[in-house]
């Protein structure tokens, strides 16, 4: 990295296609294929979750049902990093359309996620409710179709309007293909004024995101803090309080710790960046800019692997069950069966 006139930064390009050329040795190269490795790490760890409960067919019971959803929605924004990095690669007239619809999928994709992952947490909290009051309400097909179909209303204004405004002629550079904001990091010689309507659905697409980003956090957090209390009770409520009582109040207390935490730590970078684009967007072109950039890069890219570690294979349901994926077609109906229902149990004592 160079600095550039005392007061930003930029990586030592001429061009945006060299990156990937066999000549490539700068800092800029080595990011974007560590990002890249990072996200066949989400790949590999969503696409993990996805195949044992398909092969247990567990994707559609009340329990799981949740996580299926958001290891798919982590699945399909990995294959859209990818897709952006192939773009970059590729130098072709058509790759402004391209790039500006990608970028457009990709909202839709990250708010699936965030929506994912607030239905997730709301089904934790619902299942220990129910045990706790000894109601049984099942899982409402409602809220998988606000997960998929509020991101596509919301975006529904930018990918149609953008395409009749031609928003895309300003995505004619090769790194606009790049996950979210990558513009001032590669410096470019010339930039394009943006058309009056382009303008207000940036402006929009902003907003939307930061919006569902607060409310995803606010609703999970309220979440967590009722699923403790909760838990605590149902914990509490033969009126002995013991040492695995107290071990199971630690674990739970480090798991609502963990669903908010990573949730930041994966969308942190990337709100604060968006959110200083709207209010000062002359302070993302420092260095302090080119930290977010790349911060926001490698963890937004990893959602999927850190998700799959935290809501996934931390469940003690998913872990029997994947381990059952070795013996299940050795075993008869009445034995999987009875090892089914016992996990279903356990699900309901251990978050």
């Amino acid at each position: 990295m160079r600095l550039s006139g005392g007061s930003s930064w930029s990586w030592p390009l001429s061009g945006e296609a060299r990156l990937f050329t066999s000549s490539c040795h700068t800092e800029a190269c080595v990011c974007v294929r560590a990002c890249v490795c990072v996200c066949v790490y989400s790949i590999l760890g969503s696409g993990s979750i996805i195949y044992c409960l398909m092969l247990q067919r567990l994707s559609r019971t009340p329990e799981l049902q949740p996580l299926f959803l958001l290891s798919v929605s982590d699945l399909l924004l990995a294959f859209c990093w990818l897709i952006g990095v192939v773009l970059f690669s590729r130098n072709c007239s058509s790759v402004s359309v391209h790039c500006y619809n990608l970028h457009t999928v990709e909202q839709v994709l990250y708010m699936a996620s965030f929506f994912c992952t607030l239905n997730y947490v709301w089904n934790l909290y619902k299942g220990l409710r129910e045990k706790l009051y000894s109601c049984l309400s099942g899982y409402s097909c409602v809220y998988v179709c606000v997960c998929v179909l509020l991101p596509l209303l919301l975006m529904t204004p930018v990918f149609i309007w953008g395409n009749i405004s031609e928003c895309h002629t300003n995505f004619s550079q090769p790194y606009r293909c790049l996950l979210m904001h990558t513009g001032p990091v590669f410096n470019p010689s010339h930039h394009q004024p943006l058309i009056p309507s382009c303008s207000l659905l940036r402006t929009y697409h902003r907003g939307v995101f930061l919006s569902s980003f607060i409310l995803t956090l606010l609703v999970i957090t309220v979440f967590v803090v009722k699923s403790r209390r909760i838990y605590r009770r149902v914990v509490t409520s033969q009126g002995y309080l013991g040492n695995q009582q107290r071990a199971l109040f630690r674990l739970m207390d480090r798991r609502m710790i963990l669903y908010p935490l990573i949730f930041i730590i994966c969308w942190g970078p990337a709100v604060t960046l968006a959110f200083m684009r709207v209010v000062l967007p002359s302070a993302v072109h420092g260095f302090l800019g080119v930290i977010l950039y790349v911060s926001q890069a490698f963890t937004s890219a990893s959602q999927g692997f850190l998700n799959s570690l935290v809501y996934g294979w931390t469940r003690v349901q998913l872990r029997r069950s994947g381990h059952g994926c070795r013996d299940a077609d050795t075993q008869t109906p009445l034995l999987r069966a009875q090892k089914d229902s016992r996990t279903y149990r356990t699900l309901r004592s251990i978050c």
